[in-house]
Order: structure tokens, then sequence, then C-alpha cells
């Protein structure tokens, strides 16, 4: 029995050492690299605008209009959510697409207005935004603005060209149904039938500082 359990020791011994030579002889393994898309969202959220606009000059890349994989969103959802102008005006100038909605189906025009964030409102409507793209829930930016209350808001989305009569697919309302069932503000309706055009924001402003 004492020979056995010595026999086996051994063995264990010989495939130990072997397995160490081996290891020895296979190239180390690199930890696994980020990919191109988890790289440029991080720069964008990180504001760090060398590597940004490293990533974004690359030949042929449309890594500006890269989701996250979780999320969906878009480097435009991640600026937007800041409130920063800088970026946003940078990345639509990169000719990021501002209709391209997260996994909730939710554009960055309707985050910005959610956000009250009226001069990202204006400088996504100047680039290409469609003013009445709804959500999953067939709600439209203006629909939000009057479940908001916010007067400015309602004034400016129809002075863009935002359609108060679109209804969406939960309860089949449409922008002026829910200004009329609200009567805590008033001056919704107003808004929406008195608002003057208005001139949205185009073209890029400057980039973030590198």
């Amino acid at each position: 029995m004492q020979q056995f359990k010595g026999r086996r020791s051994s063995a264990i011994r010989a495939a130990g050492a072997a397995l160490a030579a081996l290891m020895l002889t296979v190239p180390s393994i690199a930890p696994a690299q980020f990919s191109d898309s988890y790289n440029f969202l991080k720069a964008v959220k990180d504001r760090d605008g060398d590597k940004a606009t490293t990533a974004l000059n690359k030949p042929g890349t449309t890594i500006v209009n890269t989701r996250d994989v979780t999320t969906g969103e878009t480097a435009l959802h991640i600026v937007i959510a800041r409130r920063d102008t800088t970026w946003l005006g940078f990345l639509l100038g990169k000719g990021a697409n501002p209709n391209l909605a997260d996994n909730r189906g939710e554009t960055p025009l309707l985050s910005a207005v959610q956000l009250r964030f009226i001069d990202g409102v204006r400088y996504l409507l100047g680039n290409g935004a469609q003013v009445d793209k709804p959500n999953d829930n067939g709600e439209t930016a203006l629909i939000r603005a009057v479940q908001l209350r916010d007067v400015a808001m309602t004034r400016l989305l129809v002075s863009l060209g935002a359609n108060p009569e679109k209804r969406d697919s939960i309860a089949g309302m449409s922008a002026r149904d829910y200004a009329t069932r609200d009567g805590r503000t008033p001056g919704l309706i107003q808004a929406l039938d008195e608002a003057k055009p208005a001139k949205a924001t185009s073209g890029p402003v400057q980039g973030p500082s590198l």
C-alpha cells in the first residue's frame, strides 16, 4: 500500500512538472482588449477629446453612431444626459445620427425634452432630428413637453414643426388632448396655438478641448 502511495505521489509531481514546463512554452495571453466601440463611448463619457477624435478620424469609421451594448445609448445620449452643448455640437458635426433610439426607444431629442434642455433641442432639430419621432409608447417630444407642463419647450417644439395632433399608442391621446385635460397649466393650449416659427441651431459648434 505504501509503495502504491509513493508511486501515486511521484506521478502527481511529474504531471505538475510537465504542466509547468508546458506553460513556459505557451506565449502569455494578453488581457482582453476592450472594443473600439467601448473605448469611444468611454472617451465621450470621460470628456477625452484626444481619444474621441482619434477614433472618429479613422478612415471609413462609423463609430460615432455606435451603441452601448447594455443600454443601446449612443454618444449623443451620453452628452445630452449631461447637458453638454460643446460635445453635442462636436458629435453632430462628425455625423452623429440624432434619430437613433436606445433600448427603450428614447431618442436624444426625447431625452433632451425630459431634461428641459432647450439648447440641446435646438441643436438636435437643427441637425436632422425628427421632431415627431415617437418612443416605444408612441410618445413624441411634444407630448412629453406637455406632460411635463413645460410651456416654453412646448412653444419651441411647435414652432419647429411638432404636430400637436399626433397621438401616442398608450392612451391614444395627442399633445393637444393632454394639454386640454391638464387644468393646472392653462398656458399649454395657448403655446400649442400661438407658437411662432423659430429657428433651430444648425451646424457644429466648437469641439471639445484637446
